[in-house]
């Protein structure tokens, strides 16, 4: 999955803004795949079960059946076609989520190895937290971060005025 590069600035904001919000005694399902921060979750204390690979726009039965008391979304809702499906199958009351926000000096991201690893959606802040209100949900917090890089030109030096991610902790209306 990070065959180049190592997300450590998004990973560190994320958890920090998850222990801001969440009691590690709480438990967590995790939207996605096993992946690099589930493991950073378990590693403070957190109580995380992630979906199994199912298409979550066709198959939304794992969140349906899940009791879990907080569910997270990083960095999967601009990969499904239909994320309001998604966010109104949760069944816990507290959900956090995070976004990459659309850049307009950059394309929507496409890998064109993984059919899976591609952006339907590519949010801008505002349209995130409306699809969130649409779904039942009210956004309690959020944050923004930049994510530079150590290229040369006139995008590189973008990504560092140029907000990339956005978190968002909400709960159930």
């Amino acid at each position: 999955m990070y065959e180049k590069t190592f997300p450590n600035k998004r990973f560190k904001h994320t958890i920090e803004f998850l222990e801001k919000h969440v009691n590690n005694t709480q438990t967590i399902l995790d939207l996605g795949v096993v992946n690099p921060f589930s493991k950073i979750m378990q590693e403070h204390g957190f109580s995380v079960e992630n979906t199994k690979g199912e298409d979550l726009d066709l198959d939304t039965s794992t969140i349906e059946n899940s009791e879990a008391d907080v569910v997270t979304a990083f960095e999967i809702f601009e990969h499904l076609l239909s994320p309001f499906t998604v966010l109104k199958s949760i069944q816990s009351d507290k959900l956090v989520a995070s976004i990459p926000l659309k850049l307009w000096f950059s394309s929507a991201y496409r890998s064109k190895t993984d059919m899976l690893d591609r952006h339907y959606h590519e949010f801008e802040d505002w349209q995130f937290d409306w699809l969130l209100e649409k779904a039942g949900w009210k956004i309690i917090d959020r944050k923004k971060w930049t994510n530079p890089t150590k290229k040369i030109g006139i995008r590189p030096i973008l990504r560092w005025f140029t907000p990339r991610y956005y978190i968002v902790y909400a709960e159930r209306i």
